[in-house]
């Protein structure tokens, strides 16, 4: 498969990294709208550049694109590229709006092309074993889930960024933009939420969205917790999920890298797991393991394992905590 880049920021180096080391399959374009960024990109990498994207996507010798712009551009690039019949992986969040990000995913099933969101944690082994424990109920029925996402970020990170921490196109702060892969993980591993009440405000930051968050959240399984989203405190904590069910307890530590840390069973002391050695970041990794899943749902005609439906939970839930905030009190969560 042929690969063309949209964007050419921090992640897309990652995008264009990991699409050179796949067999057989091939980077060709990139786009960007700063001639320089794009030639310097193309260079680097040994593909094609330009800064007219209609152009790009009418080329021949692409059959996807990876989406690397600020998120508050993604539902109108994943049309455009839906609506060239171009398969689409797509940076975190699907979106910042939910209509949006709803008319991505009908246009491109409307097109016949696969579409693909990036939360390439829930592809890393530790998680995958976590997910398992948690679906053979290894740990009963679930009463308390926690997600804890305390970053610590500078002023000098968004101060030197077009735009993140502003309303337009970061959409929202620590949850949108830093805390939707613990979201993500979270409503993977533990279902869907039914409810949240929750407080969002910025504490720390000279930015439009929020630095620091509190959520209390039921889940449609009848289980309880919180969510806590931060990039207001120092120093950076790593990110911590808890789960404790009826029979035991499970934490997935680690914010690039999840691994179970602590994983305490009754009656089950075989399975015990404490406080192993923190594993190594191989960045770029489970982006790998993402794009081989994507390239295998193409040729299959299969669904990816994170499609848009599976990447708009995480939105949802974002989205009605920014609402129970605002309007002060307990929102039902839609489910779909």
């Amino acid at each position: 498969m042929n690969f063309a880049i949209i964007g050419t920021g921090m992640i897309s180096h990652i995008h264009a990294e990991v699409i050179q080391s796949l067999d057989g399959h091939h980077l060709t374009w990139v786009h960007s709208r700063n001639e320089r960024y794009g030639a310097d990109f193309a260079r680097k990498y040994g593909c094609k550049h330009s800064t007219d994207l209609e152009m790009l996507l009418m080329a021949s010798d692409i059959d996807a694109v990876a989406i690397c712009t600020p998120s508050g551009t993604h539902a109108e690039l994943i049309i455009q590229a839906a609506q060239h019949h171009k398969h689409v992986l797509v940076e975190k969040p699907l979106d910042i709006a939910l209509e949006q990000a709803d008319e991505a995913i009908q246009v491109c099933k409307e097109n016949g092309v696969k579409l693909g969101v990036i939360f390439q944690l829930r592809f890393m082994e530790e998680t995958k074993k976590a997910k398992r424990i948690l679906e053979e109920g290894l740990l009963g029925a679930l009463i308390e889930v926690d997600t804890y996402m305390k970053f610590y970020r500078p002023e000098t990170y968004y101060e030197n960024s077009s735009w993140k921490g502003k309303q337009e196109l970061d959409g929202g702060g620590a949850l949108m933009n830093q805390g939707i892969h613990g979201i993500d993980l979270l409503l993977w591993l533990a279902g869907s939420v039914s409810s949240v009440t929750a407080q969002v405000k910025t504490l720390k930051h000279a930015i439009e969205v929020e630095d620091t968050a509190a959520a209390i959240v039921n889940f449609a399984n009848g289980a309880m917790g919180i969510i806590q989203g931060t990039t207001s405190i120092y120093p950076d904590h790593p990110q911590l999920l808890t789960f404790h069910g009826t029979k035991g307890t499970l934490e997935l530590a680690g914010t690039e890298v999840p691994y179970i840390r602590t994983l305490h069973i009754q009656d089950r002391p075989e399975l015990t797991i404490n406080h192993p050695a923190v594993p190594v970041d191989h960045l770029g990794e489970a982006h790998k393991q993402q794009y081989i899943d994507f390239i295998e749902a193409i040729e299959q005609d299969r669904q990816p394992l994170v499609n848009g439906a599976e990447g708009r939970k995480s939105l949802q839930l974002v989205k009605s905590i920014y609402q129970s905030s605002l309007e002060r009190r307990t929102v039902e969560v839609p489910q779909r």
